[in-house]
């Protein structure tokens, strides 16, 4: 069996918490880096334990600050580093992203509305448009599905060597997610909050509905990750644990194996 390993760089949700970078993760097999969220500090995150043009990819499921804020920081890093590793030009990190991603994230980067008239960030990045086919990205097979929530968003079923991970994304409740965590090794899930009726629908899901989720599914592991700075994580956790024994909280910094 092929080791494919999940770093957390970050999974405070919503925004960055205390000492807690917002949404961001690695995954390793056969010297390969993809990374999934590039959320606030996550960069600096990243730092701590490879070189960020060791990337051999970026998937960002969606575009809200939380999880892809430091694309910019990534921006600079490879256009303006005095001494990379290999040409940049030559080498443009793939990233796939939502269809608009090229021009939202250019809006991000650009100072000013003259500039953003001449930025284009396909000097440096490869961008591919996320959709329901499944593509090939280094070691990984990567299946896109579209969730419910405010902007374009994806939830990720990403697979390698008889492994699988599926990742929520941010989402409310939706007959898709069950389809993208049927049957998984490993169900990485959004739990924002704790359960209650007046939650707005299409948002976020909660430590109940991930763990039911994970039962449904049929999944091996419930990671529980995106629980915002101001919900009681135990509460979430509780009220996974309830409908799935073995659901976990991640930690920023901690590595997983499927």
């Amino acid at each position: 069996m092929t080791l494919v390993r999940l770093t957390i760089l970050g999974c405070s949700g919503s925004i960055p918490g205390p000492g807690k970078a917002a949404s961001g993760y690695l995954l390793e097999a056969e010297g390969f880096l993809l990374g999934v969220e590039l959320g606030n500090g996550t960069l600096a995150e990243l730092q701590t334990r490879h070189d960020p043009f060791d990337l051999g990819a970026l998937v960002l499921s969606h575009l809200h600050p939380d999880h892809c804020a430091d694309f910019g920081a990534l921006t600079v890093l490879r256009r303006y580093h005095p001494a990379p590793p290999f040409d940049v030009l030559a080498r443009r990190l793939p990233v796939h992203a939502p269809e608009n991603a090229p021009a939202r994230l250019a809006k991000a980067y650009a100072p000013n509305d003259v500039e953003l008239a001449e930025t284009d960030l396909s000097d440096v990045y490869d961008f591919h448009a996320l959709g329901a086919a499944p593509v090939r990205i280094g070691p990984f097979e990567l299946t896109a599905v579209a969730v419910d929530h405010p902007t374009e968003a994806f939830g990720l079923r990403i697979s390698h060597g008889g492994r699988t991970l599926a990742y929520t994304g941010d989402t409310g409740p939706c007959p898709q997610l069950d389809e993208l965590a049927r049957g998984v090794d490993v169900l990485l899930s959004e739990a924002t909050w704790t359960d209650a009726p007046e939650r707005p629908p299409g948002v976020h899901l909660s430590g109940r509905q991930a763990g039911e989720l994970a039962s449904r599914a049929g999944a091996g592991q419930l990671l529980l990750t995106h629980v915002a700075p101001w919900s009681d994580a135990a509460a979430i956790l509780a009220e996974a644990k309830a409908a799935f024994p073995g659901a976990v909280l991640v930690e920023q910094g901690a590595t997983y194996e499927l």
